[in-house]
């Protein structure tokens, strides 16, 4: 893949605002033929997103273990935009097709226990996490917004 002067620029960007100014580690550029562009892929500080399913099997397991969970942190995928740019679902669609649910390093997905009813919670770590993707969404003054983008439909946080 021939990756053009302006994708390189906005991924170093995006890279950069990972590293530094969010703490982010294992931060990787990642491209395969595939995509129809460079992504992004790394851990954050601090877990992200929690899917509404996987608060409510949080919830059962502190109950059942009489302990306090916080999940960890987990490998989550970037795509680094400028605010001009305009994606179509189709290419959209194209990304997600191109990617797993889990980026490079990050948990086997087969390697979960199913039968362990205080730790189902994990399984949204692994094989029941669905594909998203962080937007990070350049300006032109090089700041950096970021939005959640999710593969399908997916049931909204409750607070």
């Amino acid at each position: 893949m021939v990756i053009s002067d302006h994708l390189e620029a906005l991924t170093k960007i995006v890279l950069h605002n990972l590293r530094y100014q969010h703490d982010w580690v294992e931060v990787h550029q990642y491209t395969k033929p595939e995509l129809p562009r460079p992504m992004i892929y790394g851990l954050p500080p601090k877990r992200l997103y929690v899917h509404p399913d996987e608060q409510v099997a949080i919830i059962r397991a502190e109950k059942e273990t009489g302990q306090r969970i916080e999940p960890e942190p987990e490998l989550e995928w970037v795509l680094p935009l400028h605010l001009s740019e305009k994606w179509t679902p189709g290419q959209f669609a194209a990304l997600f097709d191109a990617i797993d649910s889990i980026p490079p390093g990050g948990p086997d997905p087969d390697s979960f226990d199913l039968d362990d009813p205080a730790s189902q919670w994990k399984l949204w770590q692994g094989p029941k996490r669905g594909k998203r993707v962080l937007l990070a969404t350049v300006q032109d003054d090089s700041t950096v917004t970021y939005y959640w983008i999710f593969d399908g439909l997916v049931k909204p946080r409750q607070n």
